[in-house]
C-alpha cells in the first residue's frame, strides 16, 4: 500500500515535470509561491493523508485484543549467532531458528551479550538494534506459515557475514509443539 502511494506521488510529480519540459512556457505562468503551496503542500497531502490513515489502521491491527497479551520471544545476539528464548513456552531456547505463530502479533525483545548487533527479518519488519544491557522491543506479525530468513544487519566483527537465522512461521495450533521439538532436537545434537 505504501509503495502504491509513493508510486502515485512520483507519477504526479513526473506529470508536472513532463508538462513543464514539453511546454517550456507553461510553468512560468505560476508564481513561485503558488508552486510551493500547490506542489509542495497540496499535491503531497492528496497522497500522504490517505497513506497516514492506512498506516494508523495497519498499526492498530498489530495491537492485541484486550485481555490477550501477544506471544513474547526474547532474541539474544552474541558473536556470531542468535538464541531465541520463549518465556511463554516454559523458557525453552532455540539457536539459529526463530519460531513464530502465523496470524498473531508477537513481541520480540531484542538484546545482545557482547557488541551491538541488529535484528532484522526483511519480510516482516524494519531492523532494530540489539544493544548490550538494553532491551529493545519489536512487534511483528507473520500472516502465512512458511520459512523466512533473518540476519544481523550491523557489522559486529569478522563472523558478521554468517550471523543469520531462520524464521519458521508455524500454524497457531502447531506452534507450541514446533518450539518444543526444535528445543529438544537441538539438545540431542
Amino acid at each position: 500500500m505504501m509503495l502504491a502511494g509513493a508510486a502515485v506521488l512520483f507519477a504526479l510529480v513526473l506529470v508536472l515535470f513532463l508538462m513543464v519540459y514539453r511546454r517550456p512556457g507553461w510553468g512560468s505562468r505560476v508564481s513561485p509561491g503558488r508552486w510551493i503551496v500547490l506542489g509542495g503542500l497540496v499535491l503531497p497531502a492528496i497522497v500522504l493523508i490517505p497513506l497516514i490513515c492506512y498506516a494508523l489502521y495497519a498499526g492498530e491491527q498489530l495491537l492485541p485484543l484486550p485481555g490477550h497479551a501477544p506471544q513474547r520471544i526474547e532474541a539474544i545476539g552474541k558473536q556470531w549467532n542468535w538464541t531465541f528464548r520463549y518465556p511463554d513456552q516454559g523458557g525453552v531456547e532455540t539457536h539459529g531458528v526463530l519460531h513464530v505463530p502465523a496470524g498473531m502479533p508477537v513481541d520480540i525483545v531484542v538484546t545482545s551479550q557482547d557488541v551491538v548487533h541488529s535484528f532484522w527479518i526483511p519480510r516482516f519488519a524494519g531492523k532494530i538494534d540489539a544493544v548490550p544491557g538494553h532491551a529493545t522491543h519489536l512487534r511483528i506479525q507473520a500472516d502465512q506459515p512458511g520459512e523466512y530468513e533473518g540476519l544481523c544487519n550491523q557489522f559486529c566483527g569478522l563472523g558478521h557475514a554468517g550471523m543469520h537465522f531462520s524464521v519458521s512461521v508455524d500454524r497457531p495450533e502447531d506452534f507450541a509443539a514446533a518450539v518444543k521439538q526444535a528445543a529438544t532436537g537441538e539438545g540431542m545434537k
